[in-house]
């Protein structure tokens, strides 16, 4: 038959290629799952904190990961080793793997040398989340934060990560930043290599 080759078969899911593959998740699915995620979470806390904790965590978990699939698909096991590398990375490739396009703006903060913020005018996983007004401040971000610290502790750039709403003049919903605070370490190594 013309058009009809042989499919190999793998006896072992660890034998299959990392190849890229289909990226696409469904929407609906993603959004039935982190909100099962979030409920679930908010029944094993007290308070909005250690909820948006718990999201980090959780977030920390897929950015370990995401980091060493990326660098084996697209950097052939290499690594980024400057800042600006890094925050490229996540601010484009990681991003864009995770949630179809990328990020809106990357910024270095004005105040102190060692900020740096990722905006997103609606970010994914704020899109489908409605939040109680007992529950005020509270930011499902806090899953993106986890995931950018996950994948920048991963790459040797430790750093605090946090979500925070900001208001935008004739919007009805803020957008999201992720605020990167980089440890000394980072700006030391950043400063030696020149």
């Amino acid at each position: 038959m013309i058009g009809v080759g042989k499919i190999k078969q793998y006896s072992n899911v660890l034998d299959k290629p990392l190849s890229k593959g289909k990226q696409e998740v469904s929407l609906s699915a993603f959004a039935f799952l982190f909100s099962e995620l979030v409920q679930y979470n908010q029944t094993q806390v007290d308070n909005i904190a250690e909820l948006e904790r718990r999201l980090e965590d959780a977030g920390y978990a897929v950015g370990a990961r995401v980091l060493e699939l990326l660098c084996h698909r697209e950097k052939g096991n290499r690594r980024e080793t400057r800042l600006l590398g890094i925050l490229s990375f996540v601010h484009s490739t990681v991003w864009k793997v995770l949630f179809g396009k990328v990020a809106d703006s990357l910024e270095k903060g004005t105040e102190h040398e060692d900020e740096y913020m990722i905006s997103e005018k609606e970010l994914l996983v704020n899109r489908f989340i409605s939040i109680p007004k007992d529950m005020g401040t509270f930011n499902c971000g806090a899953f993106a934060a986890g995931i950018v610290r996950g994948v920048l502790d991963g790459a040797g750039f430790p750093a605090v990560v946090t979500a925070h709403f900001v208001p935008v003049e004739g919007q009805q919903r803020p957008r999201t930043t992720i605020l990167i605070k980089f440890a000394e370490e980072v700006l030391r190594r950043e400063a030696r290599l020149g």
